[in-house]
């Protein structure tokens, strides 16, 4: 929001610098962006009058002009432009002057004659024929508004370049502060000083409103206040220089009297005006309702817009005429025909005129107050203004009466005042007589121990809402710095939190680095790793606004994002690649409005350097680090992106925790990959398998005894199985059990397999004989003949 401080003066006296101003307003709340001095770049640039032209001897296009600027005698000053007459009062950059831009400008000769300066045009001097209409564009400015014009003056009183902007960084909850008013209230409550906002006043006359104008809200929901007053006798002419003046400070381009007028208002009481001509209203009616399917309207900025029901919009009796909120139509546009006008002013919900900006692509000044939600109470004022503006102007006569329509009354808000309570959360000693002061200074008003608060300030909802106030206009330099109560210092991680640290940092330890990808994926990327139609994992939450088909879904397996990361390093040719991510997947709930299971899948991909072995290898390094009891490997078949040989599910007491393996050829085809493998564990079930204390386990007080084991069985048992079958037989003696060879062929029968184990006992209490080991053995070889079939080779 741009702020001209002499619009703001209209409403309360600052005294301070520009500087002193911007910094008290930052501390206060209302942070200040930049301060902008348009004059500061103009230097020795005056109010000239041509008293006399001559052609220049030596040119045929030139002129030679004696210009009076209140010296002893007139300046000359060559020029080129052909529009410049005796007694025009044109902009003068004397000698060792400067224009906007940096350029400077000093004495010199054109073609042998002396010219003491330059006479200006609109351009040099950063401005357009909106700012003075009816100047030349390729000429020299010659004012034709001549009233308080002093030869020698300075000449940025006279462009508008003697305002100071302040612009403010204005947070979405305060759109009250998107209008000079608001600010001005800020103001006055930083600077103590009183704020006045004169009540707009209307003499009309020019008729009564009844029985030509019908207003009617078909969606209340949407649109709560609707209000509008009608003027005659529209006059279409430029706005005065004062006002044309404050909306260029204010970064809006003047066009004419009525336009402006609406602009002005928005500006100055921070709520959105547009004006319609009543004759092309059918049946003299304005109806707010939503569009109708397939409908379409040609908005101001010419572009044809294709409605949906869900937009709202102005209509008359048969057609829409307008955006809601958002922009005008074409065909309610006011022209130089124009003589009868229809002022709107009305509060629109602000999500739906966000939603609708957002559809269309067209966000406008209008659309960004109303989507932050604006007073209800503000209306009414601001059409009084335009109206008095008009009579002002001398635009029309404004016609008796209004139709104010209020399809929701306003129900002011109130809370307890509890000083106790606000400092308490403040840390302050504040007086509740200081408390009520600034409350009240900045438009609440208190009772007892009421606050009431105002229309414009929605976003004070709650008393803490209202330390905020006292504290922004009490001084926060002003509170001395505290310690928190030791109740309020605890933080730090929660388990959750640092078991998953503690897994990156094991899979950093192990080689793979950490990756972070998107949670939206798109539907084809289920086909990329072959995902049969009717997996469940294809029922995805589906994004409302997606940024894209490839990003409309959000995943609920975490392996495209993981291989389509693993495809761009072998895109750039990195040879080897080891990465992980804590993927978060979403699973959709049954019922319906209920969120969906959101889970971390801790996720490995690698290629290059590993086979299945290592991949494994790394997943049991991570188990045991996150102390997980042993898990279990068991081969499976039938996953769709896995080799169907190369793959198995692993367990932790029986219950499955994740996957690991080698993609399916075709997958990694799908991926550009090489020989790739992936590993997908369920943190959520990991965690709660975990146990929550370490181990400690001394160092053996006496040797161990090793025995070596090769056994014979179907090829259709599998190492696993014969392990955890050792690992029962040997009873508390056997302490590691190791495969360390597999054998087929001669003299193994065909069917049969040899199966070499490491077995290592030992005991706590004393050195075992090789009795005892012996006989350990013995327990093992009957629980793998009984419970395998395997016999020892």
């Amino acid at each position: 929001m741009d702020l001209s401080l002499k619009w703001l003066a209209d409403f309360t006296e600052i005294s301070a610098g520009a500087a002193e101003y911007a910094e008290a307003m930052t501390m206060s709340g209302s942070k200040v962006e930049t301060v902008r001095e348009p004059g500061s770049e103009i230097v020795n640039i005056v109010v000239g009058r041509v008293t006399s032209t001559e052609r220049h001897p030596d040119s045929d296009h030139m002129w030679v002009c004696q210009v009076d600027v209140s010296r002893d005698e007139p300046v000359q000053i060559v020029t080129g432009a052909q529009n410049v007459r005796e007694g025009d009062f044109v902009p003068a950059a004397l000698h060792k002057s400067r224009l906007p831009g940096g350029r400077k400008i000093e004495r010199g000769k054109l073609r042998g004659v002396k010219s003491e300066g330059m006479l200006c045009s609109l351009d040099e001097l950063g401005l357009d024929t909106h700012d003075f209409p009816g100047a030349t564009e390729d000429g020299i400015l010659v004012f034709t508004e001549t009233e308080g014009l002093v030869p020698g003056g300075d000449i940025r009183p006279v462009i508008g370049a003697d305002d100071c902007v302040v612009e403010f960084e204005i947070t979405n909850n305060r759109p009250d502060c998107l209008s000079v008013m608001g600010l001005a209230r800020e103001s006055a409550a930083t600077f103590n000083t009183r704020f006045a906002a004169p009540e707009p006043r209307v003499a009309g006359g020019g008729g009564d409103i009844g029985g030509l104008l019908n207003i009617e809200i078909k969606n209340p929901e949407l649109c709560p206040r609707y209000t509008g007053r009608m003027v005659k006798n529209i006059k279409i002419a430029p706005s005065p220089k004062w006002m044309r003046q404050r909306l260029r400070a204010s970064g809006v381009r003047p066009i004419n009297n009525i336009v402006d007028i609406t602009n002005y208002v928005m500006l100055e009481y921070g709520q959105p005006m547009h004006a319609f001509d009543y004759a092309c209203l059918d049946g003299g009616k304005i109806i707010v309702r939503n569009a109708y399917e397939g409908e379409s309207l040609n908005t101001l900025d010419g572009t044809k817009r294709s409605l949906t029901p869900d937009m709202l919009v102005i209509a008359d009796a048969g057609k829409a005429v307008g955006v809601a909120g958002v922009m005008g139509g074409e065909n309610s546009e006011i022209t130089e025909n124009t003589k009868y006008v229809v002022f709107e002013s009305a509060n629109f919900d602000g999500v739906s005129i966000r939603r609708t900006a957002s559809a269309l692509g067209m966000r406008t000044d209008a659309s960004g107050r109303y989507e932050k939600g604006l007073d209800i109470q503000n209306t009414l004022p601001a059409v009084q203004r335009a109206c008095e503006l008009v009579e002002l102007l001398g635009a029309g006569e404004v016609l008796d009466g209004m139709i104010d329509i209020r399809a929701r009354e306003y129900v002011p808000r109130t809370l307890s005042l509890e000083p106790e309570k606000i400092n308490a959360l403040l840390g302050t000693d504040i007086s509740r007589a200081e408390m009520v002061s600034i409350l009240e200074k900045i438009g609440f008003t208190v009772t007892e121990d009421y606050v009431t608060v105002p229309s414009w300030r929605g976003d004070v909802e709650h008393w803490s809402d209202l330390a905020e106030e006292v504290a922004r206009f009490y001084g926060y330099d002003k509170i001395e710095p505290t310690l928190f109560e030791g109740r309020a210092a605890r933080g730090g991680l929660t388990a959750k939190q640092a078991a998953l640290l503690d897994a990156g940092a094991l899979l950093r330890g192990l080689g793979f680095f950490e990756i972070y990808t998107y949670s939206f994926i798109g539907p084809a990327d289920y086909d990329k790793i072959l995902l049969p139609p009717d997996a469940s994992e294809r029922h995805s939450v589906t994004i409302l606004n997606p940024l894209g088909e490839d990003r409309s879904v959000m995943r609920t397996t975490p392996l495209p994002s993981m291989l389509g990361e693993l495809g761009r390093n072998a895109a750039a040719r990195n040879k080897d690649a080891r990465l992980y991510e804590a993927a978060r997947v979403y699973i959709p709930s049954d019922k319906e409005g209920e969120l969906p299971d959101e889970r971390i899948k801790l996720t490995l991909g690698a290629y290059g350097n590993i086979d299945f072995y290592a991949l494994k290898g790394a997943v049991e390094a991570l188990l045991r680090g996150l102390r997980v009891p042993d898990a279990e490997f068991r081969a499976w078949e039938d996953s769709a992106a896995f080799h169907p040989g190369r793959c198995a599910r692993i367990f932790v007491n029986g219950t499955k925790i994740g996957v690991a393996g080698q993609l399916h050829p075709s997958v990694a085809e799908n991926y550009s990959l090489p020989e790739t493998y992936a590993a997908v564990l369920d943190f959520n079930t990991l965690f709660a398998l975990r146990s929550d204390e370490s181990k400690y386990a001394p160092l053996p007080r006496y040797p161990a005894v090793e025995r070596d084991i090769a056994v014979v069985c179907s090829e259709s048992v599998t190492a696993a199985e014969l392990t955890a079958v050792i690992r029962r037989g040997g009873g508390k003696l056997l302490r590691e059990a190791a495969l360390f060879d597999i054998y087929t062929g001669a003299p193994i029968p065909e069917g049969k397999k040899s199966a070499a184990f490491s077995l290592r006992f030992r005991s706590d209490d004393a050195t075992l004989t090789d009795e005892d080991a012996d006989g350990a053995v013995r327990d093992i070889l009957t629980a793998l003949a009984d419970e395998c079939g395997a016999v020892i080779r």
